[in-house]
Order: structure tokens, then sequence, then C-alpha cells
């Protein structure tokens, strides 16, 4: 009687092998960090430093920065402007979120807001000026100074344009590396390897950009801006997704979706911008290809291309890490035949 099962062991054994085993674990838990990630980023939005400006008359700006430090949650950062021709500069040039213009004549205020910026920000901002206006008996009007495209209702075309780009990057690179092998046999085959995806880093940049723009007329801003950003987040997000093949085999695969999807997508400032999420997500969004490149796109679109060196920087870094690393995996290669490293 014991036979019939210890022959099942044995074909499951067969069936299932360990490393088959621990890949299928590996799949559960970035399943569960898929869930946890999105759920705890974007479950529950609340204002944290959001940032608001006073324009008032010097004896009356101290009692708003006041109101406005008084909101519990460290929710808002305050601080005050010259004139709103100073305040709309500061929100331009994303320096701040908000600018709270405050009537000396009569009691109806007014709120600046760049629904460009995030409207969930904007309904942030609104929400918290409105409860501290009513303190004081005033009331407030919401004026949008830099108003979202007809065709990004909801403020999402350049999240989404993003997170398509970075999904290429990573398959693009799975697949070379699962058709060819998870590290190339030599320098030459890597500069290969790298090479192909420089070139369809450049296809995916102009696609997406011609999509994004002229196609579905989704995004204003240059076209040509959008190309150049969209090559260089495919090719970042491809050359560390071959690092990571290189170190690690097939589970670098896996490694890279829980960078780019897993902690990437809901960090990225799509959804809710930063200071409405919570401190770990706050924390990493802007240091990661999926955030960085949302930030130049949106900037690109609405702010004429202000505030971009930073982002551009990251994404630089991931590229050259990226390169560097895999060239050195198959420089170091153990066994690696002294003409494959020349060659």
């Amino acid at each position: 009687m014991a036979e019939p099962a210890s022959g099942f062991l044995a074909e499951l054994k067969d069936a299932v092998t360990p490393r088959a085993a621990l890949l299928v674990i590996g799949v559960l838990l970035l399943q569960l960090g898929f869930i946890t990630s999105y759920v705890g980023a974007l479950h529950h939005p609340a204002p944290h430093q959001l940032s608001i400006a006073v324009v008032a008359p010097p004896q009356v700006a101290p009692k708003l920065v006041a109101g406005l430090d008084s909101v519990p949650d460290d929710a808002v950062r305050s601080s005050t402007a010259a004139d709103r021709a100073a305040a709309e500069e500061l929100i331009r040039d994303q320096r701040i979120y908000a600018a709270w213009i405050f009537d000396p004549a009569g009691t109806r205020d007014t709120l600046l807001v760049a629904d460009a910026r995030g409207p969930a920000a904007a309904r942030a901002a609104e929400e918290i000026v409105t409860r501290v206006e009513q303190t004081q008996n005033r009331t407030v009007a919401v004026e949008d100074v830099v108003p979202l495209a007809a065709g990004d209702a909801e403020g999402l075309s350049s999240f989404y344009l993003v997170i398509g780009w970075c999904v290429g990057g990573y398959l693009v690179a799975s697949i070379l590396g699962i058709s060819a092998g998870a590290r190339p046999a030599n320098t030459h085959r890597a500069l290969i390897r790298l090479g192909t995806l420089a070139v369809y880093s450049v296809a995916a940049g102009v696609g997406g950009a011609l999509i994004i723009g002229p196609v579905l007329n989704a995004l204003p801003g240059s076209t040509w801006a959008l190309v150049g950003l969209g090559s260089l987040v495919v090719f970042a997000v491809g050359a560390i997704t071959m690092a990571m093949e290189c170190l690690f085999g097939i589970v670098g695969i896996g490694l890279a979706v829980l960078v780019f999807v897993v902690l990437g997508n809901p960090s990225a400032g799509g959804v809710f911008p930063p200071p409405l999420m919570p401190p770990f997500w706050r924390a990493i969004g802007a240091w990661i290809p999926n955030g960085a490149g949302t930030d130049v796109a949106r900037s690109i679109a609405y702010f004429g291309s202000t505030n971009i060196a930073v982002p551009l920087l990251v994404l630089a870094v991931w590229a050259v890490v990226g390169v560097a690393v895999t060239l050195l995996a198959v420089v170091r290669r153990p066994g690696a035949r002294p003409e494959a490293v020349t060659a």
C-alpha cells in the first residue's frame, strides 16, 4: 500500500525540481509584494509637507502662515511670496504646489493651484485652505494657473507613458536574456546586446512620443524632448535588467519586476504626487526610473522643462550602472576565455 504514495512522491520530485519550487515561491512573494506595495501606497492619501505660499500684507501674513502651520500631522509646508506674479512663478517652476492670495479689500481670497502637477494635490490644498479660511470667516476661490490638457483628464498620461517605456525596457532585456543566455558569452556579445537595446530604446522613445502627442493628443510639449526622455528611460531600465540577469540569472528578471513594478510604479507620483503618499514610497519614488521619468515627462508637457536636471541625472546613473555591471560581469566571468575577454 505504501508503493503508490512513494511513487507519487518520486514523480512529484521529478516533476517539480527544487529550483522550480524556489522560483514558484519567489513568484508568490512578488505577487504579495505587488499587492502590499500598491495598496500601501495608494489606499489612504494624506498630505504631508504640501507646499503652500501665502501672499498677504506684512501685518496679515504671519497669521495666515500660522493657520497653515496649525494643520495637524505636518500636512503643510508654508512659506510667503512677495506678490501674485512671484507666487505664479514659484508654481510654474514646481517649487510650490499652491499659493494663497489674501484680499485685504474683502473676505474672498484666491487659491492658485496647478492641476498639471497633480489634481489630488490641488484638491488637498483647496481643502486645507478652505478649513483655515472658515476659522477666520472668509471664503476662497480656486484658480488653476497650469491646467491639464483636454486629452489628459486626470493628469495620468505622463505616468502611463513612462510606465509603458519601463515595461518595454525590462521585457526586451528579459527576452534577450532568455533567448541567448542570461549572461553574454563574451564582451563582444555583451556590446551587441547593449547595442540592440539602444536601437530598441530609440524606437520605443519615438513610438511612445508620437502616440502620446500627435496621435492621441494626450500631452502637450515638445515631441522631440519626449523622444529623448523615452529613449533614456527604456535604455536605463533595460540595462539594469541585463545587469541583474548577468549577476543572478533568471532570478534577475524577478528582481527587475520587484524594482520597476512592485516598487517603482506606485511610488512614481502618477496617481498621487509625493506629498500625498506614505513615507516609504515618498522617499524612494524620485530615485527609481519610473518616478524620475514621470517627473520629466510632466515637466516637458506643462512646465517648460523646469526642474529636470536631477531626474535626468537619476536616469543617466541607472543607465551607466547597468552598462558597467553588465560588462564587468562578462569580463570577470569565472572560466572566461582570455580571447573572449580581449575581444
